[in-house]
């Protein structure tokens, strides 16, 4: 069934300027009546004087009016209204899709520009831009895992909430398992036609109750699809040092550890891709890469009716003005 929606305008608006024609024609009228008295040479009024108006004279200036309402349609009819017949069929089968953003202190090391999680945060936000007919939630996990965001389409609450990312929010470690299942949580229930994760990580999976492997098979059951990104250079990396009490020390070389056999396997198992950002730039084509292979299908069918209404508008403004020459002739007809 195809929603039928009726619209009305007009092609040429311009010629509604002819309006104020109208108003010097009106003063004209005024103006003349005024200065047009009837009057009759008789010896006395007094046998007038009781004589109360016909019900004629209350209408006398009803064929002006008559006339200024046939102008009127005329220039309605030159300005061409037209009507359109709107027959529509718009169908958007969003992509839910959860991110999960590892935000354990290795997450400072400054190898991406400022740091790993701005850089991941800034290039997220720009994914989230490009996606507005996809309901999207956010999930987060260092040493535990929480849902910042449930899915959502309103993507201004969701970038607020992204950009407000910071670690330190949970306990230390790298729960890539806990992340896996926290977004498995938020999409096993969604009705949506595909079901999509995209974890970013920069470690190894060091704490949690569940093993990545086991939850990225919880996945496959689920028909949900997982895009896996390891971020970080190969090698060394600058990042904060830390004492016993969490508090910053200074920086210091830390080997980059990324399990790429882990994350790969997640994908794989899946159904989705492994990707492995060494840079900003890297991390921005790999969002642009997901973004082009999780299209959001849209149909859309249209057919439109266009109707010249303008002969009704001539019609009814001859209709007019011959009923206004037949009172004009007779009910008010004007005698020398």
């Amino acid at each position: 069934m195809f929603p039928h929606i009726f619209t009305y305008s007009y092609l040429n608006p311009n010629v509604f300027w002819l309006f104020l024609l109208l108003i010097p024609i009106i003063v004209w009228y005024v103006w003349k009546q005024s200065q047009s008295v009837p009057h009759v040479r008789i010896s006395s009024l007094q046998d007038y004087k009781a004589l109360k108006p016909s019900l004629l004279q209350y209408f006398a200036h009803s064929t002006f009016v008559l006339r200024m309402c046939a102008f009127a349609l005329i220039i309605c009819a030159l300005a061409r209204p037209v009507s359109f017949n709107n027959f529509s069929k718009s169908s958007t089968y969003g992509i839910d899709i959860v991110l999960a953003i590892d935000v354990s202190t290795s997450m400072l090391a400054q190898d991406l520009r400022p740091d790993r999680l701005e850089a991941a945060k800034e290039v997220a936000a720009k994914f989230i831009t490009s996606r507005p007919n996809d309901r999207i939630g956010l999930v987060v996990f260092s040493g535990e895992s929480f849902t910042q965001t449930p899915l959502t389409t309103d993507h201004a609450t969701l970038l607020n909430q992204l950009l407000e990312l910071r670690t330190g929010l949970i306990a230390p470690g790298t729960a890539i398992g806990m992340g896996l299942g926290t977004s498995l949580n938020r999409l096993k229930n969604s009705s949506a036609t595909s079901r999509i994760v995209v974890l970013l990580t920069d470690g190894v999976n060091n704490v949690g109750d569940i093993e990545p492997l086991t939850a990225a098979e919880l996945a496959k059951k689920y028909g949900i699809k997982v895009y896996t990104i390891g971020v970080g250079t190969r090698g060394v990396a600058l990042s904060p040092a830390f004492d016993e009490h969490g508090n910053k020390v200074g920086m210091e070389m830390v080997q980059v550890e990324i399990d790429d056999e882990m994350l790969t396997e997640i994908a794989k198992l899946t159904g989705g891709r492994y990707f492995r950002a060494t840079n900003k730039d890297e991390l921005l084509k790999i969002y642009e890469t997901i973004d082009e292979l999780e299209k959001t299908k849209i149909d859309d069918y249209k057919m439109i009716t266009k109707n010249e209404e303008f002969p009704l508008f001539i019609l009814w403004a001859l209709i007019l003005l011959a009923l206004e020459m037949i009172l004009k002739q007779t009910l008010f007809k004007r005698f020398p």
